[in-house]
């Protein structure tokens, strides 16, 4: 058998093992289920890539974003090693045939994501395979009681009847002890090993401040570093205007939403990983799984709504252990909104009551009816039928999620199905005579087999990626082959779906969950609150503050956080004395407005404008006609 070291360095290149990664590997091959809870950046693929190596067989991988997916199995494949994920966008002939692959074509991994285990076809050539290793990554996923919750990891359990002699390791970057507990009872781990580092990453400097205009505070840190930056904003409209005005400033900043087509996404993200552009502006679905060690900055322009997601998103700096910044700007009306949006919006019992029984009836399931019935699904054209409020309508159907009585899919995004009618020679001899017809038609052909025989499911996506077509243009192109009665076409043109999962009983249906819905809705409260306290608290160190809410006790002061650069220089007569006489140093040379002082100032935004408050009462310095501030003395 190789060692596992032998593997690291022959395929890695790294000469030596962490300490954590080494026990952690050890526990697999001896067959052990293996918890392993690190910190974004600790190398926890490491830990099941390696021993699956070193093992016959293959290893099959849950994870939870395609991105994060692909991004692993070409890392894998630039090395050497076969690895193929299983994504959404593909025929049922495509899926046996990658299938039969990994059965037969010596693979060492197959990722998945949590809803293809829930296809009969494909447990049952899980079955077959020789798996050596089983590993759930983002396995905090699997727990209520975490920021992540999917209802689709509650399935993974499979996985144990599927391959019950197969040890499972489970990995993770962010975990409370509640959250860890219920990881290991979802995932029926037999007496698990867990291992955990240490949450401390003593090379991000945690920074928060209040101010009022965030584009110039971002603009004033990443304008004089122009290294790799994220910052992320709250909606995909900001984001866009965000960029602009950083552009506009001469950073390099593109951005990254859910809004964009496949091809235009991996375009940004791969020119920001070759440093080509230095900072992606986006929202917080960006970023999972990337593996960018060289992030110097993190910028939340927005509050979190839980520490788990901010502690993750905020450790995607720094991952070469090389000095980083995590910086949260924030004003009081965050602070309003953040409440508002994870707390305000929060629904109540008798809200989800209403919510089911109005779904019911937009779908017209009939009572006793409507169990694993897939509707397409718009959910602005839903809101306004009814006249819902977005925010409340959008939180109660991921309760109802959550909780198994529908499941809200995007993961596969539109899935139309199409059959064309006519023969493959009259088809070309359409294609002669319009040539968008020959582009989308022949795109189709190239990706999906059998379209003469049958209806197929295809992903307008897919295709869009694949012909270079907005899916726009590409809907309208259909609709016009179907007027000419050259296909069948069944088109979803919404990015979701709802399945109902359990019958229509109305009360009956809801009643027995009325406890865990006051929970769920407790557990958020919990987590805003946590957040407020982290930006509010400026006696505690923030190093030591994100220790202690993940069960941590640090073992001293950071040192270079904000509130321990405020105790060394802001909130001692002696710190306030040398930062006047550095802002009169400054107004003796010429006047300047606040702007200009803070771009000449290593101090914090809030320390500076109170001191020049004090500065004015005491008269040592006067505003002049146009907001500029200059010395008396």
């Amino acid at each position: 058998m190789t060692s596992p070291l032998h593997i690291l360095q022959t395929y890695w290149h790294y000469p030596n093992f962490r300490p954590t990664q080494e026990k952690i590997i050890e526990a697999v091959l001896l067959g052990r289920d293996t918890v392993a809870l690190l910190p974004t950046g600790g190398g926890k693929s490491i830990c099941f890539q390696v021993p699956a190596m070193v093992m016959e067989g293959i290893c099959i991988v849950v994870s939870p974003l395609v991105a994060l997916m692909t991004d692993q199995v070409q890392g894998l494949m630039t090395r050497g090693i076969k690895a193929m994920a299983i994504t959404g966008g593909i025929s049922g002939d495509e899926l046996t045939t990658q299938l039969d692959n990994a059965l037969f074509g010596n693979y060492k991994f197959l990722y998945l994501s949590p809803e293809r285990l829930q296809q009969e076809q494909v447990q049952v050539a899980i079955q077959k395979m020789s798996v050596n290793l089983i590993a759930i990554d983002e396995a905090h996923c699997i727990s209520q009681w975490g920021n992540d919750f999917r209802p689709s990891y509650l399935h993974i359990a499979i996985l144990r009847e599927l391959q019950p002699y197969v040890p499972i390791i489970a990995l993770t970057a962010s975990a409370t002890q509640e959250v860890l507990a219920d990881t290991i009872v979802q995932l029926k781990l037999e007496a698990p090993l867990v291992f955990k580092d240490s949450f401390a990453r003593s090379n991000i400097s945690y920074l928060v401040e209040k101010t009022s205009d965030k584009v110039y505070r971002t603009t004033q840190l990443l304008k004089n570093n122009p290294q790799s930056a994220i910052v992320y904003v709250r909606s995909r409209k900001q984001a866009e205007e965000f960029c602009r005005r950083l552009q506009n400033e001469g950073i390099t900043a593109s951005f990254y939403h859910g809004g964009l087509a496949p091809k235009e996404k991996n375009d940004r993200l791969n020119q920001w990983k070759k440093d080509l552009i230095s900072t992606i502006v986006a929202t917080n679905a960006f970023g999972m799984g990337i593996d960018h060690p060289s992030v110097r900055y993190v910028v939340h322009t927005q509050l979190p709504e839980s520490i788990e997601s901010y502690f993750q998103e905020a450790g995607r700096a720094g991952r070469d252990g090389k000095e980083a910044t995590a910086l949260v700007l924030y004003d009081e009306n965050d602070k309003q909104l953040v409440k508002k949006q994870f707390i305000d919006t929060l629904p109540s019992f008798q809200d989800i009551k209403d919510l089911y029984r109005t779904l019911t009836n937009y779908f017209q399931v009939a009572y006793g009816e409507g169990e694993f019935t897939e509707h397409s699904f718009n959910f602005a054209t839903f809101c306004d039928t009814y006249k819902l409020n977005a925010l409340l309508t959008f939180n109660g159907l991921n309760t109802l999620d959550r909780l198994g009585v529908i499941q809200l899919s995007k993961q596969f995004g539109r899935k139309s199905k199409l059959q064309f009618l006519v023969s493959s020679s009259q088809l070309l001899a359409e294609f002669e005579n319009h040539p968008t017809f020959s582009i989308v038609g022949k795109t189709i052909l190239r990706i999906y087999g059998g379209i003469f025989d049958s209806q197929n499911t295809i992903n307008l996506d897919l295709v869009s990626n694949k012909s270079g077509l907005e899916v726009n243009a590409i809907i309208s192109v259909l609709k016009e082959m179907e007027q000419r009665q050259l296909m069948t076409l069944k088109l979803y043109e919404t990015d979701a779906s709802i399945t109902f999962l359990v019958p229509r009983e109305d009360e009956r249906t809801l009643n027995p969950f009325r406890t865990e819905i006051i929970s769920l809705n407790e557990k958020k409260k919990q987590q805003v609150t946590a957040v407020l306290n982290y930006i509010e608290n400026q006696s505690t160190c923030k190093a030591s503050q994100l220790l202690a809410y993940f069960g941590e006790e640090a073992e001293k002061d950071c040192g270079h956080c904000s509130v321990c650069k405020n105790k060394s220089y802001g909130t001692t007569a002696v710190g306030i004395n040398t930062l006047s006489e550095k802002i009169l140093a400054l107004l003796a040379i010429e006047p300047m407005d606040s702007r200009t002082l803070l771009e000449n100032l290593l101090y914090p935004e809030e320390e500076v404008l109170k001191t020049l408050r004090i500065l004015l009462d005491k008269k040592m310095i006067q505003l002049n006609a146009i907001n500029q501030y200059f010395c008396t003395l």
